[in-house]
């Protein structure tokens, strides 16, 4: 129904030339921006809503009751649904560690969090149906609980920095149980949450809609295809040092796979963009020692790329 709608204001209204180059990039960044911004508000509200449930207090006393598979597989699908911002990351794991919470569960939880974005889930759904986001959920929740289980046989609790930073978390308060405050909170969040990323969509729409209309279509297929089988680890490789979250990533593999670029060589750049990214280590580093930090990034970059490459095998 929207891409009609599009269609009538583009080429009607405006009166641009159908199948133009500049008239293409127009349509993708209008369609693109107001379905995804439409996907956000709803589904950011409707997460924010269930977030309201699991206080990071609450998230860390069932976690400390929960040892070996079961407590990296809980602690991977608390990662989903659980609300942390950067002003909370490092008290949290430090919360985390000395409630007794085994670092491997604790390294599940944070590979989790910022790898099976909600929002990265919906859009996805929007973009490329059902199936593909069910892997992409299926393939992060088996990196996470994986890496967790991974970083727990290491042993490696000594590269864990000896500093107090606990403080009152701003994403840690509790709410009550009062149904009003619930959805007055979950609108606050949304508006703010879109405040803070509509910067990010748009240039991510924005790149998206260079690539749709001025990048020839053989190019990116001729080097990123599914038969260069060195295009996963260079995507990963490359989302690495970028700044961005899911939603402005997810319209950037929307252009990229329309141009022939593999679905799973997109899908392990923005992974690693969402999972791997230098400010997320610039953090950690205040609680983690350089070893443990690269153990940390090998073996969710290492997920990663083994996840690229199925996605390229499954979907042909």
């Amino acid at each position: 129904m929207l891409k009609p709608l599009v269609d009538v204001f583009i080429y009607d209204i405006l009166k641009m030339q159908r199948g133009g180059i500049f008239s293409e990039a127009v349509n993708f960044f209008l369609y693109d921006t107001i379905k995804i911004f439409l996907l956000l508000a709803v589904i950011i509200f409707f997460v924010s809503f269930i977030r309201t449930f699991f206080p990071p207090e609450k998230t860390r006393a069932i976690l400390s009751h929960k040892h070996r598979f079961m407590g990296n597989v809980l602690a991977a699908l608390l990662g989903i649904v659980t609300p942390f911002c950067s002003c909370s990351a490092v008290p949290l794991f430090l919360g985390f560690i000395e409630a007794g919470v085994p670092l491997g569960t604790t390294f599940s939880f944070l590979v989790a969090s910022p790898m099976i974005n909600e929002v990265a889930l919906v859009m996805l759904w929007g973009l490329f149906g059902w199936k593909i986001a069910l892997i992409y959920i299926g393939s992060g929740l088996v990196i996470a609980v994986i890496s967790g289980i991974v970083i727990g046989k290491l042993k490696v609790e000594n590269l864990v920095e000896n500093i107090d930073q606990r403080k009152p978390s701003c994403c840690a308060k509790e709410l009550g149980r009062s149904f009003r405050k619930r959805i007055a909170f979950s609108y606050d969040y949304t508006k703010n949450m879109l405040d803070k990323i509509w910067p990010y969509v748009l240039i991510g729409i924005g790149v998206g809609a260079w690539i749709h209309g001025y990048v020839p279509a053989d190019l990116l297929a001729k080097y990123a295809g599914k038969d260069n089988w060195l295009a996963v680890p260079f995507a990963a490789i490359v989302g690495i040092p970028l700044y961005s979250n899911a939603a402005g990533v997810i319209p950037l593999v929307s252009a990229l796979t329309e141009k022939g670029v593999a679905m799973g060589t997109a899908l392990a750049f923005m992974m690693a963009v969402t999972g791997l990214s230098l400010p997320e280590f610039l953090i950690l580093r205040r609680v983690m020692k350089p070893k443990l930090l690269l153990i940390f990034a090998s073996v969710v970059g290492i997920g990663i790329i083994i996840t690229g490459y199925l996605f390229n095998y499954i979907i042909r």
